[in-house]
């Protein structure tokens, strides 16, 4: 599943593309997504032009003209393609993952513009698209949230209160989007690492000089993965049709059995699972 960075990538590209257009037609020719279309999805954005695309947490979020909001959420295997009506590309993917050209078995959405349209296809379908009537029941939607993990709201004053009295593993606080939104496995780990903190340590026990290195190093591994255009895991593509390179970065996701990367540690990276997710981490340098 795609984690902050490369939802931001997906989000510039699809802003460069779409801003202050107008949507001239939508064709759905499947509603069966992880959560079903609405019955006038397409009599909604038809004619509408799109102010502004923006994100938060792992959702894309498209600013309509008329006040209203259209959520993007690709899921496991969801892409956005771009087909220019004038020139035809090889390349379609305005985002990642899978195939970099577009395999039209699974197109399930076109929004068509004057000189090109937007698809959406998502094998799996656990994607979705959700329509909001205002900026009133965005927030409303999002407050389940935790703040967005490179926004200034993620701070150690705000960690620090969340842990007070928290008995529960530091890895799974990352990961639960209710703490703080976007973070994924992969950079979970690498965060924890870049801490020396081990990922089964409990929140409560997780001192104050830890807590500012775990605010640090998120945004300086979410932000550098976005400067390298995301992680490449099963063919991410930006939208040029080239390949992240921050999994060039790790150090120490996807990386068992082979030395810790720290000049003068011997330990070497392990894997385990906690919640059923893959760690790795450097049993020497982030002991528990």
């Amino acid at each position: 599943m795609p984690e902050l960075p490369e939802v931001e990538i997906v989000k510039r590209s699809l802003k460069n593309t779409v801003k202050y257009k107008k949507i001239k037609k939508i064709i759905v020719k499947n509603r069966n997504l992880r959560f079903r279309i609405q019955r006038d999805f397409e009599k909604l954005l038809e004619g509408r032009s799109i102010l502004n695309v923006s994100r938060f947490s792992k959702y894309v979020v498209i600013i309509l003209d008329n006040q209203k909001y259209c959520l993007i959420h690709l899921g496991m295997t969801g892409t956005l393609h771009i087909i220019n009506y004038k020139k035809k590309k090889k390349i379609t993917n305005l985002s990642f993952y899978q195939s970099k050209t577009l395999p039209e078995k699974h197109n399930h959405i076109k929004i068509k513009f004057s000189n090109f349209m937007i698809i959406y296809n998502d094998p799996r379908r656990f994607g979705f698209f959700k329509l909001l009537d205002n900026k009133i029941e965005l927030k409303k939607y999002f407050n389940k949230f935790g703040p967005d993990a490179i926004s200034n709201n993620f701070d150690s004053k705000y960690v620090k209160n969340k842990f007070l009295n928290k008995k529960k593993n530091i890895k799974s606080c990352l990961l639960d989007q209710s703490f703080v939104s976007g973070i994924g496995n992969i950079y979970a780990n690498e965060i924890l690492f870049l801490c020396k903190i081990n990922p089964f340590k409990l929140a409560n026990k997780i001192a104050d000089k830890e807590i500012n290195k775990l605010v640090k190093y998120t945004k300086l591994v979410l932000n550098l993965a976005i400067k390298f255009g995301g992680s490449t895991i099963k063919d991410f593509k930006n939208i040029k049709g080239e390949s992240g390179l921050f999994q060039k970065k790790f150090k120490v996701y996807d990386r068992e059995n082979k030395n810790c990367c720290r000049k003068y540690c011997k330990g070497k990276i392990v894997k385990i699972f906690i919640s059923n997710r893959s760690s790795f981490f450097c049993k020497l340098c982030q002991k528990k």
